[in-house]
């Protein structure tokens, strides 16, 4: 993905792509006029001038102090005193602190970008690039229902995918379903033996609980088993090798991959309770997909191309018959490819995999939404597809994440000890609801309207407190705190939307959406929601680039921040004048706008009253 210049993503350094392009480029050409050298945009910094001093965005001399050998003082206010005189239409003032020169932009700048998008509802997003890219998320086993650690990829996935779309590219969502092996039969063995003939229907539970509730069963009698076995002597190896259940297990593995019908007819029984399951959860969540893959089918796809990379010398066979490649200059190890028995692994149908996802959608850039702890498998996977010269291997990207753990600890699926999804999504409707109960706002509201706010709130704090944090980084989540109305959270930023459409509605009318014609002074408040609005194309660039939602969440927040606090100090309905509160309720209708689309690229929606 392509790099966006920016120094740090934080509140007080987020760079505005419009204004910082148009200061890059003065900057470069009062430089090369004052010093008769050539400069580019890498010799110098650019930061949003930090709330104490006066200024919206400074210059940072240090770095062209050697090659210039004059004082950063000097230096910053030759070049101010330059840009000053040869760009009024863009800089009024400067001012030096140590090597920081600070700029203020004239308000006729920000009049101009205030009546350009104001009511333009797609400000921010680009239009097509003309590239195509993948995004594959959620991938999960049909033995179990999604858990807490699903949801922060599901989310993570699509709201990557959205900002992607917003940024010009487009996107196909994708899944694999491992919907084989022998963790899907010890669900099926388990309910051979235990279920009796009951179903989801018979009993009630949804199909994803039921058919993991059947993996769970055969944890606890294998453990059991084993238990009995090393009692009656036998070591833990051959105890673990010897439980009937899991004997029975493997050979269920072989009877699926020889296609024996009965064994057939359950899997697809029980897998098809599970992806009913599965759709309940993706609609509640709001999640989607454009294409969805299935092991079952792509297990074999690698088999030619093992063959290939024996006829390029990529791979080699061992004595046994086993194929494998080796990577130790590369720092890694010798991995197989392909068993002695001529059956691939999992590495292989990945490779086979990539290369048809290339050869259907002829990507651009194949991105794997993937937990850290397969930051090995990836790399291989790439240095594999590299060797064999296949199109696209290059840009094979692992979006790397951290874990999500709650504050009692790990979670374990065989022991039981996950937290549902499912389970996760109830608990934050009912918070949401007594949280807005307690509030007490919503008296007028109807039956349906309180239900949907509740889902509204509840699922948008869950996903505003999943995608606040680096996707790199490993997280705690707790439920409790991410429904705050006053934190860092969603409903925090839900409830800032909800007060600017309130104010809207008592303010305007039809005939008043006009731009504002006032040329006074403006005030700090005012021009710092401005300058944080005109940052908005760029955040969704940086977004992009890095493939991190976190931007965009954490530069909502700040926004909706910074608008109470504007709110707080300035009056709206009792302006100054006439042109001040047509400013305002302008300035208040373009935050709102921004405040919805931020919050749609994380998959959040918005209401217009809470």
């Amino acid at each position: 993905m392509p790099t966006v210049f920016c120094p740090l993503p934080t509140a007080n350094y987020i760079c505005s792509m419009s204004i910082v392009k148009n200061l890059q480029e003065s900057t470069i050409q009062s430089l090369s006029a004052l010093y008769n050298q050539s400069f580019t945009e890498k010799d110098f910094q650019i930061n949003q001038t930090k709330p104490e001093f006066e200024g919206d965005y400074t210059l940072v001399m240090f770095s062209l102090v050697k090659s210039l050998k004059l004082p950063p003082e000097t230096i910053g206010n030759q070049l101010g005193e330059h840009l000053i005189k040869h760009y009024p239409h863009l800089f009024s003032a400067y001012n030096i602190i140590k090597g920081f020169l600070n700029l203020t932009v004239i308000d006729a700048y920000w009049h101009d970008f205030l009546n350009e998008n104001h009511n333009n509802t797609g400000y921010g997003k680009k239009g097509m690039n003309g590239k195509k890219v993948m995004v594959e998320y959620a991938s999960p086993n049909t033995n179990k229902p999604l858990h807490l650690g699903h949801l922060r990829n599901i989310f993570l996935g699509w709201s990557v995918a959205e900002i992607l779309k917003a940024n010009g590219y487009e996107v196909i969502k994708s899944c694999i379903i491992n919907d084989r092996g022998i963790h899907i039969c010890k669900s099926m063995i388990a309910w051979q033996l235990f279920a009796q003939g009951s179903t989801p229907d018979s009993t009630g539970i949804k199909g994803d609980h039921f058919v993991g509730d059947y993996y769970v069963k055969f944890n606890d009698v294998y453990k059991a088993q084993v238990a009995n076995l090393i009692t009656a002597g036998k070591t833990k190896d051959d105890a673990e090798k010897e439980a009937p259940i899991m004997k029975a297990t493997q050979q269920m593995l072989l009877d699926w991959e020889d296609g024996k019908p009965e064994v057939m007819a359950l899997w697809n029984t029980m897998n098809s309770w599970v992806y009913a399951g599965f759709d309940v959860t993706y609609n509640s969540i709001g999640a989607d997909f454009d294409k969805t893959y299935y092991e079952s089918n792509t297990y074999l796809l690698g088999k030619d191309i093992v063959q290939q990379g024996m006829d390029k010398n990529v791979f080699f066979k061992k004595d046994d018959g086993s194929i494998w490649i080796d990577l130790t200059a590369e720092g890694y190890d010798e991995k197989i490819v392909q068993r002695r028995d001529g059956t691939s692994v999992y590495i292989t149908q990945d490779i086979g995999l990539a290369l048809q996802k290339y050869e259907q959608f002829k990507i651009e850039q194949s991105i794997y939404v993937i937990g850290n702890e397969q930051n090995y498998h990836m790399k291989v996977l790439q240095l594999i597809c590299q060797k064999l010269g296949m199109p696209n291997a290059d840009n094979i990207f692992h979006l790397s994440y951290g874990m999500v753990e709650l504050t009692s600890g790990k979670m374990k699926s065989r022991e039981g000890t996950v937290v549902d999804a499912d389970d996760m999504v109830n608990e934050m409707l009912a918070t949401s609801q007594q949280h807005t109960e307690e509030l007490g706002k919503v008296k007028d509201f109807t039956e349906t309207e309180l239900k949907l706010l509740y889902h509204t709130i509840g699922l948008g704090a869950m996903k505003f407190y999943l995608l606040r944090v680096d996707p790199k980084k490993t997280m705690v989540f707790n439920p409790a705190e991410s429904i705050d109305f006053h934190g860092f959270t969603g409903p925090f930023v839900q409830y800032t939307y909800a007060r600017i459409k309130s104010i809207l509605r008592k303010q305007l009318t039809n005939d008043s959406m006009t731009n504002n014609t006032m040329t006074d002074a403006l005030l700090k408040s005012e021009k710092e929601i401005m300058v944080m609005a005109e940052q908005y194309p760029a955040i969704i660039e940086q977004a992009s680039a890095e493939l991190n939602p976190s931007v965009i969440a954490n530069y909502i927040f700040h926004l909706a921040k910074s608008f109470n606090s504007f709110y707080a100090e300035l009056s709206i309905a009792n302006a100054e004048t006439e042109s001040k509160k047509q400013l305002r309720l302008n300035l208040s209708r373009l935050t709102a706008n921004i405040i919805k689309s931020g919050m749609q690229l994380l998959g959040i929606a918005v209401p217009e009253r809470m």
